[in-house]
């Protein structure tokens, strides 16, 4: 099963050879198949030339350029729309996510077939570093709420670091979220519609260079009108978008 790793950069010139160094070893120490998407998205910086240089050392490595409209939702579905995998993992450039945690949820769904994998950093076995403390009272506020609004146990729905089959990335389209909200579309859409997830505990580690591009008061409204949006298809739609499941036909003995 091939994985691909999709991976949304905006002004990421630091922080990409490390990560994608990392990233692809780790990969490949395991022997497990697979491409490194990098989306630009439109950077200011060196971003671009940095890719160029890396993708003369890294073979797995490619990478588009979205000239836009720009924004991290808009520069995943650009990778999302052009993967070539199996399967698809959300990872993030800054290289706050463990490329170990990746194998696990790699080796979890080949082992269960699961149509998702997701982390959770606030579980038995989670583990954050460097979290800043008011950064982490709103996460925990906001998945409380989602957990509560959508009625499901799963805590860590606002984490972009989840993997998804191909069918089930196919299966939630269209997207709708334009930026960071596209964090809980993706997880919302697969548990409403049906798909089948297991949960595993992953870490977070906060970046070592340049800063983070999520502005947290400019995200509250668009992340209640995607959790809105979800919870009107899960309680309005009827089922007309969920997973389709087909029948297993039954084998018929001789003589009947």
């Amino acid at each position: 099963m091939k994985l691909s790793v999709v991976i949304p950069a905006y002004n990421e010139e630091e922080s990409l050879p490390d990560t994608l160094r990392t990233l692809y070893q780790t990969l490949s120490t395991y022997g497990i198949d697979h491409e490194i998407c990098v989306t630009n998205d439109n950077s200011k910086d060196n971003t671009l030339q940095v890719l160029q240089q890396l993708s003369l050392e890294i073979p797995t490595l490619v990478y588009f350029t979205n000239t836009g409209p720009n924004g991290f939702g808009y520069a995943v579905r650009y990778g999302l729309e052009r993967f070539t995998g199996d399967c698809v993992a959300v990872f993030m450039a800054d290289m706050s996510d463990d490329p170990e945690d990746l194998v696990k949820y790699y080796q979890k769904m080949q082992e269960g077939d699961y149509d998702a994998v997701f982390g959770t950093r606030w579980g038995k076995g989670g583990k954050v570093v460097d979290y800043p403390a008011v950064k982490k009272y709103i996460n925990r506020v906001a998945n409380f709420i989602v957990r509560i609004l959508m009625g499901i146990k799963y805590n860590d729905t606002t984490n972009a670091f989840k993997l998804y089959k191909r069918e089930t990335i196919e299966g939630i389209k269209p997207f709708l979220s334009p930026h960071f909200n596209l964090t809980i579309e993706l997880p919302l859409k697969a548990i409403v519609r049906g798909y089948t997830f297991a949960v595993v505990p992953n870490s977070w580690t906060n970046r070592k260079y340049g800063e983070s591009k999520l502005k947290i008061k400019e995200m509250g409204s668009r992340y209640f009108f995607i959790l809105l949006y979800c919870l009107i298809e899960k309680y309005f739609s009827r089922g007309d978008y969920r997973k389709k499941v087909t029948a297993v036909r039954q084998p018929v003995e001789a003589g009947n």
